[in-house]
């Protein structure tokens, strides 16, 4: 793998660190700026709104720039981002700051897998975009945990700082080691990137994403009272076990790559039938500290296995204009996030209870997987289409 995906890498780890970052330092912030820790908690909401709205806004702004040009822009503008947060002197500036930040998360993600693909041969695309996602499943094991511990120690604005430093060292990464090739450059116009989503398969592949991260979501938005109130763990246990997750992501990441790019569709329908399984005993397993553990290790490394499978299905299924497509999945996994987590907090609403909350996810895995069965069924019916029916 060339060293282009190390420099793509590095800054999909800042990016990834100062999205997840924040949940540690909520506590810190709050006190500082004088607010409660829910107004606090909009933060990330702010966030995540800030990737689904923005990243489309910059792909469609950037659509006629090479795209190194536009990856060392989206990444000089995480690093102002960044500065403006640790810099913000009240809560408003900066829910500002973050929205600022997140509008070139999408972006970033969304052209970086397309760049990354086109770095290596057709049957090494995948595994180029898990190295891309391995900066992000990295954040989530060191960049998290150090940067909340640099924040207790420091202030949370430190970790801000220090991110920022991070980004710096992507500018010149990206600068240096990505090359300007044809491959590099932006597609052919505005119209193209629009006219693909006259292919269903697109709007499908977007879909199983939404889908995908829902049932994750619902699920892992309350995993630290699972953790804590059935399966009887302490906080500092419970830590250790999300930690395994974060193991199990990093190793999902890499095998959804080398599987995506033997057969695409068969991974992302093997992958949710048994990330439905896992979730269903996860309803059994979380009454057993080591079944609890266990089944969270392997539920990171089923639920990351789809991953690059399904940013490389958006892309082959857009053709010759993927930016907005491959951006606007980005987007959908976000609006994943947001609705898993709402669906979970009705259905404790509801009365459902904690050890119950897996089956919930495992119905929005069925509903994915029964969107990827008839997304692989129209392709094969679709011999016209690019998109692989396996």
């Amino acid at each position: 793998m060339p060293l282009a995906l190390f420099a793509l890498a590095v800054a999909s780890f800042g990016i990834g660190t100062t999205e997840f970052v924040i949940m540690g330092l909520l506590p810190d912030i709050a006190a500082d700026l004088g607010v409660t820790i829910p107004a606090a908690g909009l933060l990330i909401t702010g966030y995540a709104l800030g990737v689904v709205v923005g990243g489309p806004i910059i792909a469609i702004a950037t659509a006629k720039l090479p795209r190194k040009t536009t990856l060392i822009g989206l990444a000089v503008l995480f690093v102002i981002g960044n500065l403006l947060c640790a810099i913000a002197p009240d809560y408003g500036l900066l829910m500002a700051a973050r929205v600022v930040t997140a509008f070139g998360h999408g972006a970033f993600f969304g052209i970086g897998a397309i760049v990354a693909a086109s770095l290596v041969p057709h049957n090494q695309r995948a595994r180029a975009m898990a190295m891309l996602f391995a900066g992000l499943t990295l954040a989530n094991i060191l960049g998290v945990p150090a940067g909340t511990a640099l924040g207790h120690a420091f202030g949370w604005r430190s970790t801000f700082y220090v991110v920022a430093a991070i980004g710096l060292v992507s500018v010149a990464a990206i600068s240096i080691w990505v090359p300007r090739t044809d491959g590099l450059r932006a597609p052919v116009s505005l119209i193209s990137e629009f006219r693909v989503f006259r292919n269903g398969q697109v709007w499908l592949a977007m879909a199983i994403s939404v889908g995908a991260s829902a049932s994750m979501f619902s699920v892992f938005t309350y995993i630290a009272p699972i953790l804590q109130q059935v399966t009887g763990l302490t906080p500092q246990t419970t830590t250790w076990v999300l930690l395994l997750f974060g193991f199990g992501i990093t190793i999902g990441n890499l095998i959804g790559g080398r599987l995506a790019d033997w057969k695409l569709m068969a991974t992302v329908i093997g992958a949710l039938v048994l990330l439905t399984a896992v979730l269903a005993q996860f309803t059994f397993s979380s009454h057993s500290p080591l079944g609890a553990s266990i089944t969270v290790f392997v539920w990171g490394i089923v639920l990351f296995t789809l991953v690059p499978p399904l940013q490389m299905r958006v892309i082959e299924c857009a053709g010759e204009a993927p930016n907005l497509a491959s951006t606007l999945n980005q987007g959908a996994f976000n609006l994943g996030n947001a609705a898993g987590a709402w669906i979970g907090g009705a259905a404790l609403t509801l009365g459902i209870g904690y050890d119950h909350l897996p089956l919930v996810g495992a119905a929005l895995a069925i509903g994915a997987l029964g969107i990827a069965i008839a997304s692989r069924n129209m392709a094969r019916r679709e011999t016209a289409i690019a998109c692989p029916a396996e």
